[in-house]
């Protein structure tokens, strides 16, 4: 046992000595030139190395380094700047004059992704500086080989414009290359932005065999969070993975067997960007067990207009300065772009309101968007809508769309766009609308079109026709009354009605209907916006009158004008009975003289009294 102790330390010893030997005998200034050189001939970027290098043995053989700067050609800030960078290196490879770097660390370094750290295009035939030429390094002794990246603690800063900057923080990354360019990678980072915080993290591995050609990647794991202003205060959270190719010459990114969630939402699919042509072009093709938007917004069930989330999220954050009110649906950024969508998506969830077997085909061709395919299932029934939007004008887009919608029940619907609940039934629809703007306000204002509507077994709640006449004959005429019950609804079987739309003018220009007590006709307005109707009808009421039979069938015949105005929630009428019963006691003592003049004999009187009686 002291024999191999004995010799376990001598080896120590020896190591020992060995590498002290070797840090006095090789300075790592002797790599900084061939380091510098070999940057700026496989990459054109230069590599800045400030103060000396020197060597840091435990617990790992190290070559420390001041600021360090990575500056792409003619640009005016480096694209990459550190205060220290540790360059882990093999002991081995040293000895035959080969620098191994294991790894090679950054610690608190600064990325830029800007306009000043671009690199500048050297245009044709300028020519080239004397510090442009480098020295050949075939005859420098060394070689160099990289296996590991790591950053830690980093900042990037990337600026799509003068005034759009986005800072990721508290930037890990870790690249793992081997000898035939297959890289593994971690990365995690944070993004704080408009009162919102995006952290995310992504782990994967890369084909870098055919760079700088084309690059490609898989993404196994990408976990994300994303909390702050407007959204849930649980957050919206998922994970992800795809697969991506990246083809420099056209810019042609695709991702394909990407699988991603948001909450409740999954989708998977593939995706495609073109961006070297000088339109970009986009493609998507999408698929999706469920699409809940209320996870994504943070509705919850009984939760009105007004009403709080029951989960609370944080506010948006309040503007000093005023704000112009944009044009209405401005679409000017489609003519920047040529894109396909094709969707498809098992269930869609919406203010509770569950859709099925959704599709939707859209393209865009700079400005000129089609959607011709947007069709589901959603409460008992179907719809279908083809549209066209034109955005190559100036001023608001043009929208043209042709709904169609077979057997919807209306409630749940209602429900769910937080409209006023007073009608029951189901809708199936057909019309042509245009005008600007997607929104429910926009709608409201700025649309036109016509619509044939047509309801089955309709209930129009807070309002019962039936009772309303009946009242009110039966305080003008005692020989009749009304049922002794009433519903707190109309109940109509079957109503049709064509209809005008005018900037939120909604003209009802012919509408019927009938059940087993009433037949309803007439024309009316509405208007959308103020949530206001005037309608102008005529009613026949067919059952539950009681008394005696002439007036009883007298009135079964009478068409009733009535008239329903004011708002939607606090409807009003008039009703005109007493002309009505005045009509009939008319007409009932008419036949009644005709009756004893018809029994009487010819004469001079019986002349002139059915002459009196024509008039009236």
């Amino acid at each position: 046992m002291r024999r191999f102790l004995t010799t376990l330390v001598i080896l120590l010893v020896v190591l020992a000595a060995g590498m002290t030997a070797l840090v006095v005998l090789i300075n790592p200034n002797d790599f900084r030139s061939y380091m510098t050189q070999q940057v700026q001939q496989r990459t054109g970027y230069q590599l800045t190395l400030d103060g000396d290098l020197r060597w840091h043995v435990w617990p790992q053989l190290s070559i420390l380094a001041g600021r360090m700067s990575l500056t792409a050609p003619g640009a005016q800030a480096p694209v990459i700047s550190a205060d220290n960078m540790r360059l882990d290196v093999r002991l081995w490879p040293l000895f035959s004059h080969q620098l191994s770097v294991k790894q090679v660390m950054l610690k608190g370094a600064v990325i830029r992704l800007t306009p000043g750290s671009d690199p500048v295009q050297r245009q044709q035939g300028t020519p080239e500086a004397p510090g442009d030429v480098q020295e050949p390094v075939a005859d420098v002794p060394w070689k160099l080989n990289i296996n590991k990246v790591r950053v830690q603690d980093s900042l990037l800063i990337w600026q799509r414009g003068p005034d759009d900057q986005i800072n990721m923080r508290d930037i890990n990354l870790s690249v793992d290359q081997d000898e035939k360019r297959q890289a593994t990678l971690e990365f995690s980072s944070r993004i704080n932005r408009n009162q919102r915080d995006l952290a995310f993290s992504l782990s994967g591995t890369a084909d870098l065999s055919d760079s700088p050609r084309v690059y490609r990647a898989t993404v196994t794991n990408f976990d994300y969070q994303l909390t702050g202003a407007g959204v849930p205060g649980n957050g919206v959270k998922g994970q992800g993975s795809l697969a991506l190719e990246l083809q420099s010459q056209n810019q042609q990114i695709d991702l394909t067997q990407l699988q991603f969630s948001a909450n409740e939402s999954q989708l998977t699919g593939q995706l495609r960007a073109v961006l070297g042509e000088a339109v970009p072009q986009f493609s998507a093709d999408l698929k999706s067990p469920v699409l809940n938007l209320d996870s994504l917004n943070g509705w919850q069930p009984g939760q009105g207009k007004a009403a709080a989330q029951h989960t609370p999220s944080v506010p948006m954050p309040v503007t000093s300065q005023p704000v112009a009110e944009a044009p209405p649906d401005d679409m000017a950024y489609l003519r920047d772009f040529i894109a396909s969508l094709h969707l498809q998506a098992d269930k869609v969830i919406y203010h509770g309101l569950e859709v099925s077997g959704v599709a939707l085909e859209a393209d865009n061709q700079r400005g000129k968007a089609r959607i011709s395919t947007l069709n589901g299932k959603v409460s008992g029934g179907t719809f279908a809508l083809t549209g066209d939007i034109d955005a190559t004008g100036p001023g608001a887009a043009k929208i043209r769309i042709t709904p169609r919608v077979e057997h919807v029940a209306v409630a749940p619907v209602m429900r769910a766009l937080e409209a006023p609940q007073i009608l029951e039934g189901i809708l199936s629809l057909s019309g042509n609308f245009n005008g600007s703007g997607l929104g429910g306000s926009d709608f409201t204002r700025h649309w036109s079109g016509s619509a044939h509507v047509a309801m089955n077994e309709m209930k129009v709640h807070g309002l019962n026709i039936q009772q309303l006449i009946q009242q009110a004959v039966e305080r003008s005429q005692k020989d009749v009354h009304g049922a002794d019950n009433y519903d707190t609804y109309t109940r109509i079987r079957t109503l049709k009605a064509d209809t005008v739309l005018k900037n939120g003018a909604l003209k009802i220009t012919q509408l019927y209907g009938d059940s087993d007590l009433l037949t309803v006709g007439g024309t009316g307005n509405a208007d959308l916006n103020r949530q206001t109707c005037d309608m102008n009808l005529r009613v026949r009421v067919l059952q539950g009158w009681n008394g005696k039979t002439e007036v009883v069938k007298a009135l079964q015949q009478s068409v009733i004008p009535l008239r329903v105005y004011g708002p939607w929630d606090n409807l009003n009428y008039t009703l005109r009975v007493d002309d009505i019963l005045k009509d009939q006691l008319q007409q009932r003592a008419k036949d009644a003289i005709n009756n004893w003049l018809n029994k009487q004999p010819e004469d001079k009187g019986k002349k002139k009294l059915e002459q009196l009686l024509n008039r009236l």
